[in-house]
């Protein structure tokens, strides 16, 4: 039984490797399941303004074009501070948190930990960097019942992901660690400041992004 349930996702990533395979998140299930219903708009990545690609990649894993699924200078730094007894930050990658929204599940646990930094690596070296992050942009939860770029622009501007000014992306991006408790279309003052510095590092992320333009 395990055998399968690990076979799962091996099955699935190479299937989403496909182009025009368009995957549902775990928490998208949840909510079809629950009859909650969800929004979710998919749109190919080059129908999402690259202000977005840009924004999303320097807020939440500037290296991701370079790296192999998991950054090992962000984990060793993590694993230093908890050893050390100090307060840990995150380490996970977009290929982490893809492969977290894919097969996983949301609540932090060291076990989900263990398990997503292998997945991740493989996810990684079977897709493209523009695929990863194009599944990314489609699947990610950016409001309640809101999913993907394309529903979230909609939702919080009234707009289509590829019409997002550098500044709405800058603040679509800092609302991803918290989609519930953070607005991007009414953002507090510190919400603003984070999008203020994330719009600087996006305008200027030249081959930090490379992979992706």
């Amino acid at each position: 039984m395990l055998v399968v349930l690990g076979l799962i996702p091996v099955v699935l990533t190479l299937i989403y490797a496909v182009p025009g395979i368009r995957p549902i998140s775990t928490l998208m299930l949840r909510d079809a399941v629950t009859f909650e219903g969800y929004d979710r708009r998919w749109v190919p990545i080059e129908e999402i303004a690259p202000a977005l690609r840009f924004s999303v990649i320097m807020s939440e894993d500037g290296q991701f074009c370079s790296h192999h699924g998991v950054d090992l200078r962000e984990l060793h730094g993590v694993i230093q501070d908890a050893l050390a007894g100090e307060e840990t930050r995150g380490a996970s990658t977009i290929p982490m948190q893809t492969v977290k929204n894919l097969y996983l599940w949301n609540s932090r646990s060291f076990l989900r930990k263990a398990l997503e930094a292998p997945l991740a690596i493989y996810f990684d070296g079977v897709l493209s960097k523009k695929r990863i992050l194009e599944i990314y942009l489609n699947i990610v939860e950016w409001g309640p019942g809101i999913y993907g770029a394309e529903s979230a622009s909609l939702y919080h501007f009234g707009k289509a992901a590829k019409d997002l000014t550098p500044r709405e992306a800058a603040l679509l991006a800092v609302a991803l660690p918290n989609p519930l408790g953070r607005d991007p279309g009414g953002p507090t003052r510190n919400l603003s400041r984070l999008a203020d510095r994330v719009q600087r590092m996006a305008g200027n992320s030249g081959g930090y992004t490379g992979c992706v333009r």
